[in-house]
Parts: structure tokens; C-alpha cells; sequence
């Protein structure tokens, strides 16, 4: 039996509420950082980071959807992914808490995702590969739209700590486009891949390829040859590992109760 669905209208399309709140709570914070307003400027920079963070994660699964909706599935607009309300997805705990918790914790842009496609509505191998690059495709112009003060060289009159914000909000959204193309199951490379991919090998790949990949990460030769091509691209943008590194360590406001911050970011940011 077939599920009939009526085609998006306008309200479908509207663009949340919840969303607006996120963009209005990046715009607040990102303004008390640039100014100094906040009397605790590593808080300002926790609250500018995830909220454009969550940001950008709501445009990688809106960019996914909205690529379906053209590609074909017009089943996208009943279930709310075009509103841009994180609280749509399939799996907002995966999509948005636990990527929250992986920059907290460990200063790494985790791919979120769980936007629900209907693969059979939608014919022609390259839409399918479409699709599953549109949302790390948003990552990488994030990156740019964030580094686009260094490679432009346009850094004067920029404040220090907001350089400093915005060098770890791109190293962010790199590490995540990096991870998202990685052709293992359960990332979005491997979806732009799969669907050229005979019957028979995609019926003998494990499904547990996301898991094995942070595994993986918590090994320190690897952890090292990954970070190591993170930087190397930033360091193209114009993107110091230096000014990522004080980036983090601003970002953790709480490491200043403990006397855990890095000296040399304040010296350097004096």
C-alpha cells in the first residue's frame, strides 16, 4: 500500500522559529564578542561558537532536503525539514546534542544528520549522489564564508578574540566536511558513492562504518595524520593552527575556574 503526500505549501517552507532564535542568539553573542561587551569574553565566544555551530548543522540537513525535494521526494515538506527546525529531524539527539557534545568535549565537528529520504521516489544515480554531497557541500562554504577574513587579508581592525572565534568555528565545519566525504557507511561520502556501487557490494558493508571512524580517531597516530590534514587545509585559508588552538581554549570558558588555560593565548591576545 502507498502513502500519498500532498506537495509542500507555503507553511511547510516557513522558516522556524526555533531556528530564528538560534541565528538571533549567534548574532547577540558574535556582537558581544566582537565588541567586548560580555564581562566574560571566553562565554561570549561558547555561545557565538555552538550557536552558529547548530547553524550550520540545521543548513547541512536543510541542504540535504531541499536537494531531495528537487531531486524528487516531495514527501520533504510534510515532515518540516524545510522549516530548518532542528527538532524535525529523524534523530534530533544525533543530529544536533551529541555534535554539540563532540565540540564541547573534544573540539571536533562531529557529522550530525538524520533527515529521512525517500530513495524510491527519486531516480538517476548522480540526483542520489547529489543529494548525500549537498550537505558536507554546506560545511566547506561555511568554512569559506568563516576564513574568508584571512584569505582575503581583510584581518585589520578585527578584534583578537573574535578572530580567535571564528578560527575555531571554521576549523569546525572543516573537520566535519573532512569526516562527512569519508566513504564509510553511515557518512555522507559513502552515499554519494553507494549509488554506483553494484547490488552485491553494498550488500556486504558493515553498517557500523561511523563508529569504527571515531574509533579510529581516538588513536593518536591517527588522531594525528587527521588533525595534521585539518590544519594543512586552514593553514591554505589563511588560518594559523595557533589562532584555532587559543580558539579552543577561549571556547572552553570553564578551563579558567581551574587555572587551565593556555598562557600563551593570553599573552599573545594582550
Amino acid at each position: 500500500m502507498t502513502t500519498a503526500y500532498r506537495r509542500s505549501d507555503r507553511s511547510d517552507r516557513r522558516i522556524s522559529p526555533i531556528f530564528l532564535g538560534i541565528v538571533a542568539v549567534t548574532a547577540v553573542a558574535g556582537w558581544a564578542v566582537w565588541t567586548d561587551f560580555a564581562g566574560q569574553a571566553g562565554f561570549a565566544v561558547f555561545l557565538f561558537v555552538t550557536a552558529a555551530w547548530i547553524v550550520s548543522l540545521c543548513l547541512h540537513e536543510y541542504a540535504h532536503a531541499r536537494t531531495a525535494l528537487h531531486s524528487g521526494d516531495i514527501s520533504i515538506g510534510a515532515k518540516g525539514y524545510l522549516t530548518l527546525n532542528p527538532l524535525k529531524y529523524t534523530h534530533a539527539l544525533l543530529s544536533i546534542v551529541l555534535p554539540v557534545l563532540f565540540v564541547i568535549l573534544g573540539g571536533i565537528g562531529l557529522p550530525g544528520g538524520a533527515v529521512y529520504i525517500e530513495r524510491g521516489r527519486i531516480s538517476g544515480r548522480w540526483k542520489h549522489s547529489l543529494i548525500s554531497a549537498a550537505g558536507p557541500l554546506t560545511n566547506v562554504l561555511f568554512a569559506l564564508v568563516c576564513t574568508a577574513p584571512f584569505w582575503l587579508h581583510a584581518l585589520d581592525g578585527v578584534p583578537f578574540t573574535f578572530r580567535l572565534a571564528l578560527a575555531f568555528l571554521a576549523l569546525l565545519q572543516v573537520t566535519a566536511a573532512i569526516l562527512n566525504f569519508l566513504p564509510v557507511p553511515g557518512l555522507d561520502g559513502y552515499g554519494v558513492i553507494e549509488p554506483w556501487l553494484s547490488h552485491r557490494v553494498r550488500s556486504q558493508v558493515a553498517p557500523f562504518g561511523l563508529i569504527a571512524v571515531f574509533a579510529l580517531l581516538w588513536v593518536p597516530e591517527v588522531n594525528t595524520v587527521f588533525f595534521d590534514a585539518v590544519h594543512a587545509l586552514l593553514r591554505g585559508l589563511g588560518v594559523s593552527e595557533f589562532e584555532t588552538y587559543c580558539g579552543l581554549d577561549t571556547y572552553r570558558f570553564w578551563q579558567e575556574w581551574f587555572g587551565d588555560q593556555s598562557p600563551v593565548c593570553a599573552v599573545r591576545g594582550a
